[in-house]
């Protein structure tokens, strides 16, 4: 819940002066046995929910974290199968996104306001876009989503950018491996903010995302910013937050 609608509903009496107080706390924080400290009120302060980074956990505890009390919903990122297994079968209210790795635990809000874009360059890149659009939907964000429309068809790239300019977009998220050439083409086009994502797909030397993250920092159009390689969660998150900021 955003804090304006922390203090609306304190206002108008629905929650008590101490409810308000618990849910606006810098420092509310939930231990879960010794090694986890879950920062539970990000979503209140910041706009963008807790995410758990899960490749370097075991089941066990991605499941102990998902039980947990929090305040507002929470991100299970980078989910394998047996994390996903067990999520599914111990906290029946996660929501699970086995194409893109990913588990959400709690409602996710409505989407209001600006939408973002989501474009690919190829198949391969797809499931760091689908993480980046959960993230946005998971701040309350719309999203457009295109898919398999790289350099090596430059022309297909002209319909996805005809429309979401036509749904104004507040910003474009854009996933690309090899040689990572179509954000700077999108961001040429486009009127808004533009994220690249260098994704480790690719052959050989470079083929692990350095060679598309070297060409997007190296890019000749203002416009483009950069996160690390296969970040889709980082760019999601960046991508609402700019489009959050036509709804204050």
């Amino acid at each position: 819940m955003p804090v304006r609608d922390v203090l609306r509903d304190f206002k108008e009496g629905r929650i008590s002066e101490e409810d308000a107080e618990r849910m606006l706390r810098l420092d509310y924080l939930e231990t879960i046995g010794s090694d986890v400290l879950l920062d539970t009120s990000r979503g209140l302060r910041k706009g963008v929910p807790e995410v758990v980074y899960a490749r370097t956990k075991d089941p066990a505890s991605v499941v102990r974290i998902a039980k947990a009390e929090r305040a507002g919903l929470l991100l299970i990122s980078r989910a394998g199968p047996e994390v996903l297994d067990a999520l599914e079968k111990e906290v029946p209210e996660a929501m699970i996104f086995r194409d893109c790795n990913a588990a959400v635990v709690g409602d996710m809000p409505e989407h209001t306001g600006r939408p973002i874009g989501v474009i690919t360059a190829g198949t391969s890149d797809i499931p760091v876009a689908k993480e980046a659009r959960l993230m946005a939907e998971c701040m309350g964000v719309p999203c457009i989503s295109r898919y398999d429309v790289g350099v090596a068809g430059m022309h297909r790239i002209l319909a996805p950018m005809k429309e979401m300019i036509a749904a104004d977009v507040a910003a474009i998220v854009v996933c690309a491996g090899m040689e990572g050439a179509l954000p700077t083409v999108v961001s040429s086009l486009s009127p808004v903010p533009v994220i690249g994502v260098p994704i480790s797909t690719g052959y050989g030397y470079g083929g692990n995302g350095e060679a598309a993250l070297m060409c997007m920092l190296q890019s000749c159009s203002p416009g483009l910013t950069v996160v690390n390689v296969d970040n889709g969660i980082g760019a999601g998150a960046t991508a609402a937050l700019i489009a959050l900021q036509g709804n204050r």
